[in-house]
């Protein structure tokens, strides 16, 4: 039951995660999670890395970790990726056979939905793609390494099965010992390929996951009423507006980031592949950075204009409710379309015939200022802790965390306990928002309903 005074559900989804984050701190500090010793900053670290979905560690996941403890790190992936608030209202729908009006507003705001009554239906969806879609990718996986030596297939099981939750989740954690850029594993494409396409999917979010599969019932629906009673069935708009713009802004940067990488590390960082391998890596290296984390080639041995984009990409990140990170890819075309509009002299941003709300580009533009300014702050602390450390490292780092991508520069194990903490706090904040942060512990005005006059300020 929630109580009133943690009734605002911005304060529920937070304290939910640290509670998570607090519990995973101590399973994985028990002895039989450990093949070797660590201290609990490098499990606390670990435990926000896989709550927040994140994926960079400070001590290697395959060695330092037993079985039980990598179980452990699945399953607050998995808890963190689909979102404790939804596991909680959840199990309280089915062990009390229903859920107080409450609850469903409180994870409404989250998930949002329209009608109250969808919240559930929306929420029992989410876990059933998610597992899904995880089993068809694990399936996937388990069929790209049946030659891996040295392997059971037991051990093949769990290896699929941690990256096909890990992918989805875009969590990035690997039982691999180099992770993707393992050698049983680096020449795979195939493999490869599986772990890029099960990101992806989790990256599009719910929702539109949800409506992509209702639009395509809606096409079978109408050929099958055309070919047989020869009837033209249409229904506008099954495909929702919210849909569109991520589908096509996610297609946009990903043919774009695919070939603008594929063409500046042709003959350099993808110089040992042949063929489609190149295109393979090229497109995992475009697709990674928007959350998912995975590290199919060495991000330190980049050109540096490539470094430069990937850093872009991680700041862009996923699409909204995904398991994802990042300003969203929402937020960004909204900020490319207001820019258009203002340059054609419009005083509002439309597209497909619709009029986007202003409320929404408000919070566009919020989302994305206060990401700089935290990515900012973070970026200064960490080089007055480490003032030998190169800016570029830091700001990778920086930007990797805020968006929950886990993709590094290879010093994350090296840093000081102080820029640790601030990473930790970085990833935390970078999965609940900063915005959320705000309406959770700022005191809502009680009245809106007046308007004082306009005033123009002088902008350019």
């Amino acid at each position: 039951m929630i109580r009133k005074r943690f009734y605002n559900p911005a304060q529920l989804f937070i304290f939910s995660f640290l509670l998570l984050i607090i519990a995973g701190t101590v399973l994985l500090k028990l002895p039989i999670a450990l093949n070797q010793p660590i201290s609990w900053l490098d499990a606390l670290f670990t435990a926000t890395s896989a709550v927040c979905v994140t994926g960079l560690v400070v001590v290697d996941t395959a060695s330092h970790f037993t079985l039980w403890g990598q179980v452990f790190i699945l399953l607050l992936i998995q808890a963190g990726g689909i979102g404790i608030l939804s596991f909680a209202g959840l199990f309280t729908y089915f062990l009390k056979g229903g859920s107080s009006y409450e609850n469903q507003l409180a994870i409404r705001d989250f998930s949002n939905t329209e009608r109250l009554g969808e919240v559930f239906v929306l929420l029992k969806r989410t876990i059933a793609i998610t597992f899904g879609i995880e089993l068809v990718g694990a399936a996937a996986i388990y069929w790209s390494i049946t030659g891996l030596p040295g392997t059971t297939v037991a051990e093949r099981i769990f290896i699929a099965l941690f990256h096909a939750v890990s992918s989805f989740c875009n969590a990035g954690f690997s039982t691999l010992p180099k992770g993707l850029m393992d050698q049983q594993v680096y020449y795979n494409y195939g493999f490869q390929l599986a772990v890029a396409c099960i990101y992806i999917f989790g990256g599009l979010g719910f929702p539109i996951v949800i409506n992509v599969i209702k639009y395509i019932k809606h096409l079978a629906d109408r050929l099958l009423r055309k070919w047989t009673t020869k009837e033209n069935y249409y229904r506008p708009w099954v495909m929702t507006i919210n849909s569109k713009i991520n589908l096509i802004t996610t297609a946009c940067i990903t043919v774009f980031a695919t070939i603008l990488l594929f063409v500046n590390e042709f003959d350099h960082v993808f110089a040992d592949h042949q063929g489609v391998g190149k295109l393979v890596l090229a497109f995992a290296t475009a697709t990674t950075p928007r959350t998912a984390g995975f590290n199919s080639i060495d991000f330190a041995q980049l050109h540096f204009s490539s470094i430069l984009f990937v850093m872009l990409l991680m700041w862009i990140g996923a699409s909204p409710n995904s398991t994802g990170g990042g300003i969203k890819t929402s937020t960004f075309a909204l900020a490319v379309l207001n820019v258009i509009s203002l340059a054609k002299g419009k005083d509002r941003t439309e597209i497909f015939r619709r009029e986007i709300a202003g409320i929404s580009i408000q919070r566009a533009f919020a989302t994305m200022f206060l990401s700089l300014i935290i990515i900012g702050i973070a970026i200064f602390a960490i080089s007055f802790f480490e003032r030998d450390r190169p800016l570029l490292d830091i700001a990778f780092e920086c930007f990797s965390a805020y968006s929950t991508v886990g993709l590094s520069l290879g010093v994350t194990a090296d840093l000081v306990g102080a820029s640790k903490v601030v990473l930790i706090l970085l990833m935390f904040i970078g999965r609940v928002t900063m915005l959320s942060v705000l309406i959770a512990f700022i005191k809502k005005v009680r009245y809106t309903h007046y308007r004082y006059a306009e005033e123009e300020l002088t902008i350019y």
